[in-house]
C-alpha cells in the first residue's frame, strides 16, 4: 500500500485560496507541469529533493519551468502526513523575501487553526 502524503492547499479565513486563484491563471502546458510536481509531492513526500528545495523556517520551494518561465509553488509540512501548499509564483531569480515571509506567515496562521485554514481538493482545470 502507497503511503501518500495528503495535499491540502492553504484557505484565507475569507474562503480564498491564494494557490488556487494564481493555478486558475497558468497556462495550460505550465498547469500540468505544476500538477506533475505536486503529484511528486505527494509521491515522496519529506524525502523530495530536486526539484524541491528548502528555503527557511519550514518553508520549501517546488519548481517547475515551461517555455523559459520558471514556476514555484511554496509549501510548508504538517507533521509527517501532510504538506500545506501556500501559493505560487513566478520566478526570476530567486524567491523574494517578501514571498517567504508570506508563506511563513500562513504556515504560522495554518498551525493556528487547521480547519479554518484548509482546503483539499481542486479539479485537473484548478475548479
Amino acid at each position: 500500500m502507497e503511503n501518500r502524503l495528503r495535499l491540502i492547499f492553504y484557505r484565507e479565513a475569507t474562503g480564498q485560496a491564494p494557490f488556487v486563484e494564481w493555478f486558475r491563471e497558468l497556462q495550460d502546458q505550465a498547469r500540468d507541469k505544476v500538477l506533475v510536481r505536486l503529484e511528486r509531492l505527494a509521491s515522496l513526500g519529506h524525502a523530495l529533493r530536486r526539484p524541491a528545495d528548502y528555503l527557511r523556517d519550514g518553508i520549501y520551494e517546488l519548481r517547475a519551468s515551461t517555455r523559459g518561465r520558471h514556476f514555484r509553488v511554496l509549501y510548508f509540512f504538517h507533521g509527517k502526513a501532510a504538506a500545506i501548499v501556500s501559493h505560487g509564483l513566478v520566478k526570476e531569480r530567486e524567491v523574494p523575501e517578501r514571498e517567504i515571509n508570506l508563506a511563513i506567515r500562513r504556515k504560522a496562521l495554518f498551525e493556528g487553526d487547521p480547519a479554518t485554514h484548509t482546503l483539499e481538493r481542486i479539479g485537473r482545470r484548478g475548479e
